[in-house]
């Protein structure tokens, strides 16, 4: 199934959630929740004990609970206990607390929401460019973001349209876009920047971003004009494409005595951001 982990926030508080676009369902990390509703200051020994109470109670509710692997604080994917939003309205009938009503309301905006941006993709846009800026990345970045995923998927569009297929056929274009411009495969970029499954582009420095989409758009305006018939020849106008975003960076490079791409990811990028904030010395 097609998935994609978000934050979303609630009064200020994160509670991760994850789209299931086959189901077209979303579900909710139960221990986010009940830390959100009972201010608990150990939110999964609640649910532990909760777990086994309604056990006991002869509840069918834990036992059809689903375990996703979503994003921890440190950076990694673990399975987590999450529920749909039926299933949260029931498990909330067994939380006493005063944010049970405001929380039922905000889980049926986001519903809400997600029907309407499947209908209007603007709507998608709008929401994302909220969700990037309450994690705290600036605004020109999410221009910039959002400006990539366009061009991205115009490239994609192109692709499709000459007969290549999603996976790997995609994947090794992209490789060989990435290690063009920026001397390095995807995975080799991701290691780089001390990634695991978080996504390479959202942990890009404006710079970064603004190179690979000239890569991208310089690929897409080639095969346009050149019409690619195999997949070698695609090979051969990915490279050609992210050619001239790589010269733009060696230029940049030499002109600033600064490298382009760096290890900096979204975490150390917002944590300076912070700091200069604060005014301390980075």
């Amino acid at each position: 199934m097609t998935q994609q982990n978000t934050i979303k926030i609630f009064e200020e508080r994160k509670v991760r959630t994850l789209w299931d676009s086959d189901k077209e369902e979303w579900y909710f990390s139960i221990v986010d929740v009940i830390a959100v509703l009972t201010d608990s200051p150990n939110p999964r020994k609640y649910w532990s004990v909760l777990k086994n109470r309604l056990k006991k109670e002869g509840s069918e509710l834990t036992t059809n609970c689903s375990q996703l692997k979503m994003l921890s604080s440190d950076g990694k994917y673990y399975k987590t206990d999450v529920a749909t939003t039926e299933q949260l309205f029931r498990l909330i009938q067994s939380i006493p607390s005063p944010k049970a009503e405001p929380f039922k309301q905000w889980m049926a905006q986001i519903a809400t929401e997600r029907l309407d941006q499947m209908q209007d993709p603007e709507l998608s846009i709008e929401q994302a460019m909220l969700d990037y800026k309450r994690l705290g990345y600036s605004d020109s970045w999410i221009n910039q973001r959002l400006k990539s995923i366009e061009i991205r998927k115009d490239l994609t569009d192109e692709w499709k349209r000459h007969g290549l297929q999603e996976g790997i056929q995609f994947a090794t274009l992209t490789d060989i876009i990435y290690k063009t411009w920026a001397d390095k495969t995807a995975k080799e970029y991701k290691q780089f920047k001390g990634l695991k499954k978080e996504n390479l582009r959202d942990n890009m420095t404006n710079k970064e971003l603004v190179l690979n989409m000239l890569a991208e758009l310089s690929t897409k305006e080639i095969s346009e004009a050149t019409t690619p018939e195999t997949m070698r020849d695609h090979m051969e106008v990915a490279k050609q494409g992210a050619t001239i975003a790589r010269n733009a960076r060696v230029e940049l490079e030499e002109k600033t005595g600064q490298p382009v791409v760096t290890p900096l990811n979204a975490k150390n990028i917002l944590q300076l951001k912070v700091e200069k904030e604060n005014g301390e010395d980075i």
